[in-house]
């Protein structure tokens, strides 16, 4: 009785750190677009991850020699920074970009729903998955939800130099290297230790941000930026892109992550409550309209209509196909832990037992 009593209470504190971890993401976006507000979308997304990359760094310092995964060789660290430059710089080159012209509110829906439905169409399309009625269906129904949504965002307002729906088709490319990296991050970094690879990864995509971001830097007027500018800026480092890594991880150790990916899809809820209450925004009747439809046709896609969680003992083989899709739409996601390997799920166990994602 006590060890039932036991699991169910770490089962719960599962829930409440992923939960917490769908918080951090979908706050990323209203939080992010307060930052784009007053400096190039260019410099806001090197201070994000290249801050997010320094704890990372720090955390694998102090936490990395303890964790029982091997160190990662030569050929380990150069497709770990590749993938990075998919899952960090190129995502993030295109989600701030989006956010310097459109709400944030359009790119918390546009991210996290069509990026599955994306990443499902590119795995059937290669052959990788079945073409199950359910999953087709969930196809439709998310790229029909997402023609409704862009309908709804044409001709409105104008923000920063494009129209809205301008914005959206950048969140959409967005979304399109989110799937990506998801795909290539499954099959490329196998094996490895999660803390490792993330820290790598997001170190060459900052690298590579702040490359692209450095014409943009004498346009910033560093002494007229607001202590709160500086705040979302530890925040967003600090938050949706340290602290979510650990507790993504966490959560992972006993829920299944087939029902983590569902559980993502809370983030754009998270996203627009944000959107709202902190910056005022909001959408048409179309748009939400589009949205529900897009919600509907990404979950049929993932799941196949079956909703209930696996064993989290269950091989892994059995659930990573539906595993690790959606991480952060809106921070560095853990590189290889989100597919569900049992190997990373052992890494993971002991990185977040000595401190307690991203």
């Amino acid at each position: 009785m006590e060890k039932e009593t036991s699991l169910r209470s770490e089962s719960a504190q599962a829930y409440v750190y992923l939960l917490a971890t769908m918080a951090l993401f979908g706050s990323a976006f209203a939080s992010s677009k307060s930052v784009v507000g007053h400096m190039p979308h260019q410099v806001a997304a090197v201070l994000r991850f290249g801050g997010g990359a320094v704890i990372l760094v720090v955390l694998l310092a102090f936490i990395g020699r303890k964790s029982q995964g091997p160190s990662l060789t030569r050929s380990q660290i150069a497709r770990a920074a590749a993938v990075g430059l998919v899952g960090v710089f190129a995502y993030n080159l295109f989600f701030f970009w989006g956010l310097s012209l459109a709400p944030s509110i359009d790119g918390s829906i546009i991210v996290p729903v069509l990026s599955p439905v994306i990443t499902t169409g590119i795995l059937l399309a290669l052959g990788r998955e079945k073409a199950s009625g359910a999953r087709m269906g969930g196809l439709a129904l998310g790229v029909s939800g997402a023609v409704v949504f862009f309908v709804g965002a044409g001709g409105t307002g104008v923000d920063a130099g494009g129209s809205r729906l301008t914005g959206d088709l950048v969140y959409l490319l967005g979304a399109l290297s989110w799937a990506v990296y998801s795909i290539a991050s499954k099959k490329v970094l196998v094996g490895m230790d999660p803390l490792r690879a993330t820290t790598f990864g997001t170190l060459a995509g900052a690298l590579a941000l702040l490359l692209f971001a450095v014409p943009a830097f004498p346009d910033v007027e560093w002494s007229a930026l607001s202590s709160t500018t500086w705040l979302n800026v530890v925040y967003l480092a600090v938050g949706p892109t340290a602290m979510a890594y650990l507790f993504y991880y966490r959560g992972l150790r006993v829920v299944s992550p087939s029902t983590a990916t569902v559980i993502m899809f809370s983030v754009p809820v998270f996203g627009v409550t944000c959107a709202v209450v902190f910056l005022g925004e909001s959408f048409g009747g179309l748009q939400l309209a589009g949205a529900a439809v897009m919600l509907a046709g990404a979950l049929l896609a993932v799941t196949q209509g079956r909703l209930r969680q696996q064993a989290p003992e269950q091989p892994a083989q059995e659930t990573g196909r539906e595993t690790g899709r959606e991480a952060d739409p809106a921070a560095p996601a853990p590189l290889s832990g989100a597919d569900g390997r049992e190997s990373h799920r052992k890494a993971a166990s002991t990185t977040v037992r000595t401190v307690e994602e991203n």
